[in-house]
C-alpha cells in the first residue's frame, strides 16, 4: 500500500510539472511596437513585474525611431494585418483611427480610475467620449527662461505675456557678441516640428487651419499676422540657422547657456533643470505660454499612448498590459524603482499631487497648469471643425502639415516670401481638401 502511494504521489508530481512546461510553452505573446525614447525603454526595463504578476503573458517588443514607428503602425493598421498586439500611437491618431474602427476601446473598468487621468490629455485620446489611447506620458508647451537675465533687463516675465511684451524681453537679452541669443525656437520642417509650434502661435493671433467649410485659411491676416511676427523674431534675435533646429537642438542651446528663452514642449523642462545636463539649471524660470488675440490654443498639448488595434488575437492580454503600464501603480514602479524625477509626466493628477514628485519635479506647477489649459476641443477664437491644438485630427493634415512647415521654414531662411509661403500653403492645402471630398 505505501508502495502504492509513493508511486502515485510521483506520478501526480510528474503530471504537475508537465502541466507547468506545457503552460509556459502555451503562453500568450503579445507584441508591443513603441518608439525609442527613455520612458519607453524604461517600460521594456520593468516588463519583467507585468510578467510575474501575469504569468500567462510573454510580451515582445518592437522599439523604431519615430519616423518608422509612424509608418509601420499605420500601415499595419490600415491593412488589418494584426502584426501589432499593442501599439504606440499619438492624440492624432487616436480618434481618427477610434472613428474608423481600427482600434478596441481601452478598458477603464474598475480600480484602472479613469478620473485620475488629466480631463485634456483623457478627451485628446477619444473619440465621442470613448477612450482609444491610454496615456503613457503627456506634454503642453511653456516658457523656459533665463531668470538671471531678464533680471539683467530690468524686465519680467509672467504667464500669459503678450507675444509684443516676450519680443521686448527678447531683444533686451539678445548678446550675440557675448554668445546669448535672445530666443530659440522650432524651425525644422515638419508638421510635428515647426508648424506644432507655429500653430500655437496662429491660434493666438485669432487664426484657424480651416473654416467651418473647412476651407483651408492660411493665407487670413491672421496667419499673415502670426508668421511674420515669427519670423521677423527668430530673424532678429535667434540663433544663426533657425531653419534647421528643432527640440534637440534648442535644447542643447539653452543647456549651454546661449538661449535668453526658450518656447517648447513641457518634457523639457525636466532636462533644463538638470545641473547634470544644463549649465544654467538653477537660473530656469518657467510661464505659461504667450497670447495675442486670445489664450486659446496658446499652447499645444500631446501624448504618447498605447493602444490596441481592432486586428489584434490577442485583445485581453493586451488590455491587460494596457492597463498595467499607464495606471498609478506602474508610475508608482517607476517612482520607487529609479526616483521620482524618472517618472512619466502629463497624464495622471494623482502624480501631480504626490509630495515625493512635487519635490523632484521643481516645474511640476507649471507643467501641469498648461496641461490642464490646452483644449482640443476648443483650440481656436473662431469656429472650427476639427479637433486638435496644433494639428487637426484629419487623415489628409500630415501632408498638409508637412507642406506648410517647408513653406514657411523657407519663409526663415530667406529663400521666399511670409505671403508667398502662406500661398503656397495654401494652395497645397485646398488640392488635398478638395480631392478628399471635403468640398
Amino acid at each position: 500500500m505505501k508502495s502504492l502511494t509513493k508511486n502515485t504521489l510521483s506520478y501526480a508530481v510528474s503530471i504537475a510539472a508537465s502541466l507547468t512546461a506545457a503552460s509556459s510553452t502555451f503562453a500568450e505573446t503579445i507584441t508591443v511596437a513603441t518608439v525609442n525614447n527613455g520612458h519607453m525603454i524604461e517600460m521594456q526595463k520593468l516588463t519583467p513585474e507585468f510578467e510575474k504578476a501575469n504569468p500567462g503573458i510573454k510580451v515582445k517588443w518592437v522599439t523604431l525611431e519615430e519616423g518608422i514607428l509612424r509608418q509601420n503602425v499605420t500601415q499595419d493598421i490600415a491593412n488589418k494585418s494584426g502584426l501589432y498586439d499593442v501599439m504606440t500611437i499619438g492624440m492624432y491618431e487616436a480618434p481618427i483611427w477610434g472613428d474608423r474602427g481600427w482600434l478596441t476601446p481601452i478598458d477603464t473598468s474598475g480600480a484602472y480610475d479613469v478620473e485620475d487621468i488629466l480631463p485634456s490629455i483623457r478627451q485628446g485620446l477619444s473619440h465621442e467620449g470613448t477612450l482609444y489611447g491610454a496615456p503613457f506620458y503627456g506634454e503642453s508647451s511653456m516658457v523656459m527662461y533665463r531668470k538671471d537675465l531678464v533680471k539683467e533687463t530690468g524686465m519680467t516675465v509672467s504667464d500669459r505675456d503678450s507675444w509684443e511684451h516676450i519680443r521686448d524681453v527678447v531683444a533686451a537679452m539678445h548678446k550675440p557678441n557675448d554668445g546669448v541669443y535672445g530666443i530659440c525656437l522650432r524651425g525644422k520642417a515638419g508638421w510635428g516640428d515647426n508648424m506644432a509650434l507655429m500653430t500655437t502661435i496662429a491660434n493666438s493671433f485669432g487664426a484657424r487651419w480651416f473654416d467651418e467649410g473647412w476651407k483651408p485659411q492660411l493665407e487670413s491676416a491672421e496667419w499673415k499676422n502670426a508668421v511674420s511676427f515669427y519670423v521677423d523674431l527668430l530673424s532678429k534675435y535667434g540663433p544663426p540657422g533657425s531653419s534647421s533646429n528643432s527640440f534637440n537642438e534648442s535644447l542643447a542651446l539653452f543647456n549651454e547657456g546661449k538661449c535668453g528663452m526658450w518656447i517648447d514642449a513641457t518634457i523639457a523642462a525636466s532636462f533644463v533643470t538638470d545641473p547634470k545636463q544644463s549649465k544654467v539649471a538653477d537660473q530656469v524660470g518657467f510661464a505659461q505660454s504667450p497670447i495675442s488675440a486670445t489664450e486659446k490654443g496658446a499652447n499645444w498639448l500631446w501624448s504618447w499612448s498605447l493602444a490596441i488595434p481592432a486586428a489584434t488575437k490577442q485583445a485581453d492580454a493586451a488590455q491587460k498590459f494596457v492597463r498595467w503600464a499607464t495606471s498609478k501603480e506602474y508610475i508608482e514602479l517607476v517612482g520607487k524603482t529609479n526616483g521620482w524625477a524618472a517618472v512619466p509626466t502629463g497624464t495622471r493628477s494623482s502624480t501631480y499631487a504626490n509630495p515625493k514628485f512635487q519635490a523632484a519635479a521643481v516645474f511640476a506647477e507649471a507643467e501641469l497648469k498648461a496641461i490642464n489649459s490646452a483644449d482640443p476641443t476648443d483650440s481656436t477664437l473662431k469656429p472650427s471643425p476639427y479637433v486638435g491644438v496644433q494639428f487637426a485630427a484629419i487623415p489628409e493634415f500630415q501632408a498638409i502639415g508637412t507642406t506648410a512647415g517647408q513653406m514657411i521654414s523657407g519663409a526663415l531662411s530667406g529663400s521666399m516670401s511670409v505671403d508667398q509661403a502662406l500661398k503656397s500653403a495654401n494652395n497645397s492645402a485646398n488640392r488635398q481638401m478638395r480631392q478628399a471630398g471635403y468640398y
